[in-house]
């Protein structure tokens, strides 16, 4: 009898868990395209990386998620084709690596905060001579001092708000202060501003404003209270009243301040304290900051998770992405009394803040922190859910609505909507974007560099990006958006963009597909074969999910519209030579000048560039001395295939 065929699909089978050691370490899984899916730690990675698992319908077939996975871990699953394990000496080593490793890849399925935005922090610019206290989403700097990051930029806007009040640095941007006037601005004179610009402030007395704030910002209350007093009576000794009663009343605002925010009593002292509370597939943390016994803020963060993270795998993974983000880490993290200590994130943490930190249940005061950051997330959570779940209603409305108006033969669950963007002639691209339930799905959209070349014709650029789209639904393409069908496809435009659209399937082969065009100007909406539209009620949910899917079309087609024309105006020959990156280029440009004495330089020549290896300059002469090509020509611009056809170049 002969032994059965493997199945030739890939995935993890059988033999390969046996294999696995029966110790600590992390798991990788990837998919199809060696994308890190998830990165997991475990005691025994037999054992742990076994339990996602059950056997497929035959002995040789790849393994399946096992019954009853939550389904968001079982999507993981049927997605993995391979699996890396890395084996640590101990728990505690796993844990770290697995803290690297999701840093670096940032798995899709593991636990993380829900969206991808930046969040905001304060800024203080010490590289200045008059450093500014200012909004930002970036932290890369090295010469500036940060602070957050905050759950929602109208904290942070409330807090500088806050600040300009107390500790009155200058408003203005720019390296240096001051206006072309040369007085004041309104600023200075409702005491926003000490006006640096006009010499009111000596630069030392100005570095101290802004080592107050950062004090402040650091929650070092008690100590800044005492600066303060220390100040204003030193000035009041002097007879200088002016500038006692304006530490006076500073002093006056951080203890009002202080009043309202003490959290208990200093048994608190400097902690952070972390609430959470747990949905199958999404979780809220409440962090409360406590600086010196006061409660200085407090974040709220939604997380996106799967049925099967607990309590404590959530803090923990929260931590790692959150402190990852911070820019200080207080002596102790209180956790709420079910999660217990964490010595593994303790230990990350120590070492991130290079001294001890504690990761454990509180007591007393502490405890009754956590249990009013545990329900404040209940809360949150509870409110979330229901915000979903009339979104969700909502959506389902406007699909039956849409249906029901345009007489689809079911609810539209998946919609595509195109438009064009160009400026006259040049940079011409389409977009495509993809609505499904009601909702945006951005992972789906495409753009297209538009190939046609005869002058300005938006039905022509309109039938090629509908053609060259459905051409690859008609071949079965890989690509999840291209290879899924849309139950209504939406144009923006009137009946001559309709037209294009369906002669654009046609050529693709493609039938069965509702098309429909919402024009502009009165929100007519035209159905191809019917000489009138159909003029939804104003504020309808159908009405009001066409127009939402346009304007996403319409913005997505112009940004990239905008990105070609801004790459055209700054490419240059350096730009697609083969072998020169930033360091090769300066030299280049070092040794020659100009771009057109190095496009005109003999091999010689070229050989002679220091920091050049002759055979980098051999082959950059006979690159640039080939046959003539578009593409070569100083200032052109590469032409990007973004529908993933061609070589990149129409």
């Amino acid at each position: 009898m002969s032994e059965p065929t493997p199945d030739p699909r890939p995935g993890i089978r059988r033999d390969r868990l046996a294999e696995l050691p029966d110790e600590p370490g992390v798991y990788i899984y990837r998919d199809a395209g060696d994308t890190v899916l998830y990165v997991g730690k475990a005691k025994s990675l037999r054992k742990r990386v076994g339990s996602y698992f059950q056997a497929g319908r035959t002995p040789y077939a790849p393994m399946v998620a096992r019954r009853g996975a939550h389904a968001r871990t079982a999507e993981m699953i049927s997605r993995v084709v391979s699996l890396e394990t890395i084996v640590t000496r101990t728990d505690g080593e796993a844990f770290i690596l697995e803290a690297t490793l999701v840093k670096r890849h940032r798995p899709p399925f593991n636990v993380r905060l829900r969206d991808d935005k930046s969040y905001p922090y304060i800024g203080i610019s010490m590289d200045e001579a008059y450093p500014r206290v200012y909004f930002t989403r970036e932290r890369h700097r090295r010469d500036r001092v940060y602070f957050g990051p905050f759950s929602s930029a109208s904290k942070v806007r409330e807090t500088l708000s806050l600040i300009g009040k107390i500790f009155p640095s200058r408003p203005c941007e720019g390296p240096e202060p001051g206006r072309p006037s040369g007085i004041p601005c309104l600023d200075y004179h409702i005491k926003r501003c000490l006006a640096p610009c006009v010499d009111y402030v000596s630069k030392a007395e100005y570095r101290g404003l802004i080592e107050q704030t950062v004090e402040f910002l650091s929650g070092h209350y008690v100590h800044l209270e005492r600066s303060l007093e220390t100040d204003m009576r030193r000035a009041a000794a002097l007879q200088d009243y002016e500038r006692a009663a304006t530490l006076r009343n500073r002093l006056g605002a951080v203890r009002h301040l202080m009043e309202r925010q003490v959290a208990s009593t200093d048994s608190v002292g400097t902690a952070d304290v972390i609430g959470v509370a747990v949905d199958p597939e999404v979780a809220n943390v409440q962090v409360m900051q406590v600086r010196d016994g006061v409660l200085q803020d407090r974040q709220s963060f939604f997380l996106d998770v799967s049925g099967d993270d607990d309590t404590a795998s959530v803090v923990e993974g929260f931590a790692i992405e959150y402190y990852a983000m911070a820019m200080g880490i207080p002596p102790a993290v209180v956790v709420a009394r079910e999660v217990g200590a964490l010595p593994d994130l303790a230990a990350l943490l120590t070492e991130r803040r290079g001294a001890r930190v504690e990761v454990r249940p509180g007591r007393g005061d502490r405890n009754r922190l956590a249990e009013m950051a545990a329900r404040n997330a209940s809360l949150a959570l509870d409110t979330e859910r229901r915000r979903l779940e009339r979104g969700r209603e909502r959506r389902r409305e406007a699909m039956a609505d849409l249906q029901e108006a345009l007489g689809l033969p079911a609810p539209p669950v998946r919609m595509e909507c195109y438009d064009i963007s160009n400026l006259g002639e040049t940079n011409a691209v389409a977009s495509m974007v993809v609505f499904e339930a009601g909702a945006a799905h951005k992972a789906h959209y495409r753009s297209f560099t538009m190939r046609y070349d005869g002058g300005v014709n938006d039905f022509a650029r309109m039938e090629e990006a509908v053609t060259r789209r459905f051409m690859r639904l008609a071949r079965a393409d890989g690509d999840p958006s291209f290879g899924a069908r849309p139950g209504l496809v939406v144009i923006d435009g009137g009946k001559g963009q309709l037209g294009a659209a369906l002669r654009g399937m046609e050529a693709a082969g493609v039938t069965g597909v509702p098309v429909v065009g919402l024009a502009k100007q009165q929100e007519e909406v035209f159905l191809p074969g019917r000489p009138a539209p159909v003029l939804l009620p104003e504020g309808s949910p159908a009405l009001t999910t066409l127009q939402q899917i346009r304007d996403e079309a319409h913005r997505f087609a112009l940004r990239h519209h905008r990105g070609r024309r801004g790459r055209g105006m700054t490419s240059s020959v350096f730009d697609r030579l083969p072998g020169v990156g930033p360091a090769r280029r300066k030299a280049i440009l070092t040794h020659f000048g100009t771009a057109q004495r190095f496009m005109e330089a003999s091999a010689e020549e070229m050989a002679a560039v220091p920091g050049l290896p002759p055979k980098v300059a051999r082959a950059l002469w006979e690159h640039l001395h080939r046959a003539p090509d578009p593409r070569h020509v100083v200032g052109a611009a590469p032409r990007h295939d973004d529908d993933g056809t061609g070589d990149g170049w129409s």
